[in-house]
């Protein structure tokens, strides 16, 4: 069961903000004209009200509309990001929307090709994906052998200087329109079957970096763009488990 915290979040934020109005509008007037202290129990609700609903209120803009912190929970995004790592992800990048309802009201851009992206999983949009920007709408994806083509021309792929990695899989650096950005392929000079995609219009067809362990757009299909959350931006910390922080990543911008 998972568990929405966005509308917990925006339910504590609207209870504590009613008891403060009505403290304000009705309940201290009537107290002054009759002179008296008021309820115990309801004087602790409105004090406790009263110190949190500023606070609450700032957290829900916060989350809202600019940053919102995600854990990354597997390993479907590396080379750039790794189990354990706390992300920023930026909510204006692809327009407002309201909390809860994830309606948006005003229009700020789209995602480009390249952008490493957080989404709700259109089969359960309670579990949120992060995944590459490989394909907008429009284009056909073609991919064949580790190699990406898009509308018929082929991503440059070369290795990364420092290749091989424990578990003999590989780092190349792939080129997305001029982004470059590095990609892990587990069985490397292994051939797979050619598969076409074509996107539909308002969707975006996603990849994660983990070219060979990624639940993506390959297996769940294209994400429509009423299902983004926001752009990856940056690393504020690394701690799996019980392991100490790795601070070399702290701070590291998402590419």
């Amino acid at each position: 069961m998972s568990i929405n915290l966005a509308l917990i979040l925006f339910t504590l934020t609207l209870i504590s903000g009613i008891v403060v109005a009505f403290n304000r509008f009705y309940y201290q007037k009537k107290i002054e004209a009759s002179d008296g202290s008021g309820n115990r129990a309801m004087n602790t609700l409105i004090e406790y009200s009263r110190s949190f609903f500023p606070v609450l209120l700032f957290v829900l803009i916060i989350r809202s509309f600019i940053f919102e912190p995600f854990r990354i929970p597997s390993g479907s995004m590396m080379p750039t990001l790794l189990q354990g790592d706390y992300i920023f992800v930026k909510k204006y990048s692809y327009g407002l929307r309201w909390p809860v309802i994830e309606k948006k009201f005003f229009e700020t851009g789209s995602p480009q090709r390249g952008d490493v992206v957080v989404f709700r999983l259109p089969s359960d949009p309670s579990i949120n994906y992060i995944k590459r920007v490989i394909g907008l709408p429009g284009d056909t994806i073609v991919y064949r052998d580790h190699q990406l083509y898009i509308n018929g021309k082929q991503m440059p792929l070369t290795k990364h200087p420092d290749t091989r990695l424990h578990d003999s899989a590989l780092i190349f650096i792939e080129g997305l329109d001029g982004r470059e950005h590095e990609i892990r392929i587990s069985r490397p000079g292994s051939r797979s079957t050619e598969r076409t995609y074509t996107v539909p219009e308002g969707q975006y067809f996603m990849m994660g970096d983990n070219r060979d362990n990624s639940q993506d757009s390959r297996f769940i299909g294209e994400i429509p763009e009423t299902h983004l959350v926001g752009e990856a931006v940056r690393i504020w910390m690394h701690m799996d488990g019980l392991e100490w922080p790795t601070w070399s990543r702290i701070g590291t911008k998402i590419q």
